[in-house]
Protein backbone atom coordinates (compact mmCIF):
# COMPACT_ATOMS: atom_id res chain seq x y z
CA UNK A 1 0.00 0.00 0.00
CA UNK A 2 2.74 2.64 0.88
CA UNK A 3 6.63 2.00 -0.57
CA UNK A 4 9.23 4.21 0.41
CA UNK A 5 11.34 6.33 -2.42
CA UNK A 6 14.82 5.45 -1.78
CA UNK A 7 16.34 7.21 -4.59
CA UNK A 8 18.99 9.69 -4.53
CA UNK A 9 16.95 12.66 -4.74
CA UNK A 10 14.43 10.92 -2.14
CA UNK A 11 17.18 10.40 0.35
CA UNK A 12 18.59 14.43 0.23
CA UNK A 13 14.65 15.84 0.38
CA UNK A 14 14.54 13.42 3.62
CA UNK A 15 17.38 15.21 4.75
CA UNK A 16 15.12 18.22 4.46
CA UNK A 17 12.26 16.80 5.88
CA UNK A 18 9.87 15.43 2.87
CA UNK A 19 9.66 12.14 2.40
CA UNK A 20 8.69 10.43 -0.88
CA UNK A 21 6.14 7.13 -0.89
CA UNK A 22 4.74 5.35 -3.67
CA UNK A 23 0.88 4.97 -2.86
CA UNK A 24 -2.01 3.14 -3.89
CA UNK A 25 -3.99 5.66 -6.50
CA UNK A 26 -6.92 5.40 -4.62
CA UNK A 27 -5.84 6.69 -1.15
CA UNK A 28 -6.51 10.39 -0.63
CA UNK A 29 -4.72 12.99 1.00
CA UNK A 30 -6.39 12.42 4.41
CA UNK A 31 -5.87 8.66 3.98
CA UNK A 32 -1.83 9.06 3.78
CA UNK A 33 -1.63 10.94 6.37
CA UNK A 34 -3.32 8.68 8.72
CA UNK A 35 -1.42 5.29 6.84
CA UNK A 36 1.82 6.97 7.99
CA UNK A 37 0.88 7.92 11.74
CA UNK A 38 -0.72 4.38 12.13
CA UNK A 39 2.91 2.92 10.55
CA UNK A 40 5.64 5.36 12.01
CA UNK A 41 3.94 7.35 14.31
CA UNK A 42 4.66 11.01 13.15
CA UNK A 43 2.43 13.60 12.13
CA UNK A 44 2.46 14.68 9.03
CA UNK A 45 1.97 18.78 8.63
CA UNK A 46 1.48 18.37 4.65
CA UNK A 47 0.72 15.78 1.72
CA UNK A 48 1.49 16.75 -1.82
CA UNK A 49 0.48 13.91 -4.86
CA UNK A 50 1.36 13.32 -7.90
CA UNK A 51 -0.13 10.98 -9.87
CA UNK A 52 2.22 9.24 -12.84
CA UNK A 53 0.62 7.79 -16.16
CA UNK A 54 1.64 4.55 -17.30
CA UNK A 55 3.73 3.96 -20.28
CA UNK A 56 4.45 1.75 -23.15
CA UNK A 57 8.11 0.76 -22.98
CA UNK A 58 9.95 -1.64 -25.32
CA UNK A 59 12.51 -4.53 -23.56
CA UNK A 60 15.53 -6.18 -24.69
CA UNK A 61 13.41 -8.50 -27.27
CA UNK A 62 11.84 -5.27 -28.88
CA UNK A 63 8.29 -6.53 -27.16
CA UNK A 64 6.08 -3.78 -26.35
CA UNK A 65 5.35 -3.71 -22.86
CA UNK A 66 3.33 -1.38 -20.25
CA UNK A 67 3.83 -0.14 -16.99
CA UNK A 68 1.79 0.60 -15.11
CA UNK A 69 0.88 4.17 -13.02
CA UNK A 70 1.84 5.26 -10.07
CA UNK A 71 0.69 8.22 -7.19
CA UNK A 72 3.28 9.32 -5.39
CA UNK A 73 3.04 11.41 -2.36
CA UNK A 74 5.37 14.13 -0.82
CA UNK A 75 5.05 14.50 2.98
CA UNK A 76 6.56 16.64 5.61
CA UNK A 77 6.50 16.29 8.94
CA UNK A 78 6.37 18.35 12.39
CA UNK A 79 9.55 19.98 13.20
CA UNK A 80 12.13 17.16 14.93
CA UNK A 81 10.42 14.40 13.97
CA UNK A 82 11.80 12.05 11.50
CA UNK A 83 11.25 8.65 9.88
CA UNK A 84 14.33 6.09 10.43
CA UNK A 85 13.71 4.67 7.52
CA UNK A 86 15.20 7.17 5.64
CA UNK A 87 18.27 7.88 7.57
CA UNK A 88 22.01 7.13 6.00
CA UNK A 89 24.97 5.39 7.51
CA UNK A 90 27.95 7.36 6.85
Amino acid sequence: MIKPVLTEKGLNDAKKGKYSFYVDPKLSKFQIKKVLFDLFGVHVTSVKTANIKGLIKRDSRGKYRKVAGKKKAVVALKAKETIDLFETKK
